[in-house]
């Protein structure tokens, strides 16, 4: 039997967004009304980056694909989840714990589980969440990683400031090398199975760096 698990975050004014001005708050405003206009519509004002989101490469790259270029080939299909919930905060994964944890499936769509979701509405969300290790992330960009999901902010070190050298590099080993990131996903504890399919419909933004996008995972239970 199928079962469906919704990885993504509900959108809402006071979510929790990334706390730089670039990255705006929700905002919903009600126009129509009922016994009004006897309808409803709203107005929603939100970033590219807001909650479950997908990063395009032009986010770090500037002449990257944007949003609506990407292929959907590549973002749905077989998955597979990489568990390392176990590790402490701000731990470090490097290469070799990802292929011991992969266990020589294909990296090609992986969910990464580091339960960050656990933390979501603190400061510690985005300051004491795991991070990859630059080898780590040009390991699966040399193993065909075309997508990579993490149910926390980003891939990189969150100690790693954008005026330091250091600023973002998994970000930037991975849309260069045209391979999609999918943050802030959550619910990934309840995927027990090795591999399953996952859709990521992201909004086509015409020239995109990035966009809220529903996603999901489709089990086959046994």
């Amino acid at each position: 039997m199928k079962r469906i698990v919704d990885l993504t975050m509900p959108i809402h004014e006071g979510m929790q967004t990334f706390p730089t001005h670039w990255h705006p708050f929700v905002e919903v405003t009600q126009l129509g009304r009922h016994g009004i206009e006897n309808r409803e519509t709203r107005k929603v004002v939100l970033g590219t980056h807001t909650g479950t989101h997908i990063d395009a490469p032009r986010h770090f790259v500037p002449d990257g694909i944007t949003v609506d270029e990407i292929p959907l080939e590549q973002i749905n299909g077989v998955a597979c989840l990489l568990d390392f919930s176990k590790l402490p905060a701000r731990a470090s994964v490097d290469a070799e714990m990802l292929k011991v944890v992969s266990k020589g499936a294909s990296v090609e769509r992986i969910l990464i589980r580091f339960d960050g979701e656990k933390r979501l509405g603190t400061m510690a969300y985005y300051e004491e969440q795991p991070w990859l290790t630059d080898c780590a992330a040009r390991w699966l960009v040399e193993n065909g990683c075309k997508l990579i999901g993490l149910d926390v902010a980003m891939p990189d070190n969150p100690v790693n400031g954008r005026d330091s050298s250091n600023d973002s590099p998994n970000h930037k080993i991975f849309l260069e090398n045209g391979t999609i990131i999918l943050e802030y996903l959550i619910n990934l504890s309840q995927i027990q199975a090795e591999t399953f399919d996952i859709i990521v419909a992201p909004l086509k933004l015409k020239g995109g760096d990035g966009a809220p996008a529903r996603c999901f995972a489709i089990i086959e239970d046994e």
